[in-house]
């Protein structure tokens, strides 16, 4: 099999390190430090950019696509541009060659669904996206699940909860607080990536939905709580919802992410077969917790 990670980041380049030793990988990136990263984990890389269709020629033929870019924390217009544009612009590029690929996966997130309040959530709760940025995730999400109609090419989305792992596990915010209260719904970065191979792999969830979260949907209070007898410091100040939002400076953005509180389920998820190498936070967070204590002896 022969894939195209466009957007090769931080999850496509997990991806293409577990593909690469059985599957020809294309990472694609725009900028030279993205082409090293890529060349550094050990599959070859194409220079392309996402926004413009015609530089897509350099990406050889491929069986598969995996959509996995990031806007980099830029407005919605930019994050329209690539995940809209660029993955209409993408799919109508390769539906066009002789050679077309079969299947697509694009990366989403789980901020679609909004507030539901703390309540469980799974693939066939409605979303309900309340920022400009989810709104556009959203909207790109239907680009995915249409693309069989529209050029002939199977969708699949694969919804992730908040990604963690090296370079991303953030000891500091929990570990110093304040923590305030509601739910950590988390994936380890070598599960999002062994999600996404185990689809290609085993040729499930075409047309589909699927919401890639761990097994324990976390309370900040207590995985705060949890991290800090773990790497041996004092529990951390923690404070309510009512008395983070009460801070005037609080931005318009982080009150929005204070006010959506829901817990994913991974069931579906399980029920294809992916068998996750960190089932819970505790397994994902023994490496950092390690590489803390041995920091601080």
């Amino acid at each position: 099999m022969r894939v195209a990670i466009l957007g090769c980041g931080y999850v496509g380049l997990e991806l293409g390190r577990q593909l690469s030793t059985d599957h020809e990988v294309v990472g694609v990136r725009r900028s030279e430090s993205g082409l090293s990263a890529i060349e550094a984990a050990g599959f070859e890389a194409v220079q392309a950019d996402l926004t413009d269709p015609d530089s897509l020629a350099a990406v050889p033929d491929v069986d598969a696509l995996v959509f996995a870019a990031s806007s980099g924390g830029r407005g919605p217009e930019a994050a329209r541009r690539i995940f809209v544009d660029g993955l209409e612009g993408a799919l109508n590029h390769f539906a066009d060659r002789e050679t077309a690929p079969d299947r697509l996966i694009y990366t989403s997130s789980t901020g679609v669904y909004g507030d539901h309040d703390g309540a469980w959530v799974d693939e066939q709760t409605a979303i309900d996206p309340t920022t400009e940025k989810t709104r556009v995730l959203a909207a790109a999400e239907d680009v995915a699940l249409s693309a069989a109609d529209t050029v002939g090419i199977d969708g699949t989305v694969a919804r992730f909860a908040g990604l963690y792992g090296p370079d991303r596990y953030r000891l500091d915010r929990y570990l110093t607080g304040p923590v305030t209260e509601g739910y950590l719904n988390m994936v380890h970065r070598d599960d999002a990536a062994g999600a996404l191979r185990y689809f290609l792999e085993t040729d499930c969830a075409r047309g589909e939905v699927v919401l890639v979260a761990d097994d324990e949907p976390a309370s900040k209070w207590e995985f705060a709580d949890w991290l800090a007898t773990a790497c041996d410091v004092a529990e951390p100040p923690k404070q309510t919802k009512a008395e983070r939002l009460a801070d005037e400076t609080l931005s318009a953005a982080a009150k929005r992410r204070l006010l959506t509180s829901k817990r994913c389920s991974n069931e579906h998820l399980r029920s294809l077969g992916y068998e996750l190498t960190y089932p819970t936070y505790r397994e994902g967070y023994r490496a950092a917790i390690d590489a803390h204590r041995k920091a601080g002896a």
